[in-house]
């Protein structure tokens, strides 16, 4: 398989943790299918490398919660878990239909309504952008204090 997203998501480490990357940072491949083969649907290839490149970074709790892999479920909408935010009010997914998709779109579940609504982005897009987004929070935080 061609990887499409695996360095993208490694340069997130010297980005927002001032760091190099380093093999630990991610989860091995070996690791990974460990992980994810008592699952019974299949995982999006973005999805995949994000876990090489970064399922043991900090990264994965910079503000939202990134679900390990061996914790990955499908919701009773049919919508594959992978994330949410501290105060557990929303959760994030991919509709189970579109898992073989290289780099599905996100929905976000209001968990109080329990409706999912598009984020109008795919998972790399949407990625990219909260991480943006929470480490420029925290750079007018560190500004203002």
């Amino acid at each position: 398989m061609n990887e499409m997203f695996l360095e993208k998501f490694r340069a997130l480490v010297p980005k927002y943790l001032e760091d190099p990357w380093k093999p630990e940072d991610g989860i091995s491949e070996k690791e990974l299918e460990e992980a994810l083969e008592e699952h019974a649907f299949t995982v999006p290839q973005v999805l995949r490398e994000f876990y090489l490149a970064l399922g043991n970074s900090e990264l994965m709790e910079a503000y939202h919660y990134f679900w390990d892999p061996e914790e990955l479920e499908i919701d009773d909408e049919g919508f594959l878990m992978f994330l949410e935010d501290e105060d557990e009010q929303f959760t994030w997914g991919f509709r189970a239909g579109d898992l073989r998709v290289p780099d599905p779109i996100v929905y976000r579940k209001n968990n109080a309504r329990g409706e999912w609504v598009s984020e109008d982005g795919t998972f790399s897009e949407f990625t990219f952008d909260m991480f943006e987004w929470v480490f420029s929070e925290d750079d007018e935080e560190d500004e203002e204090g």
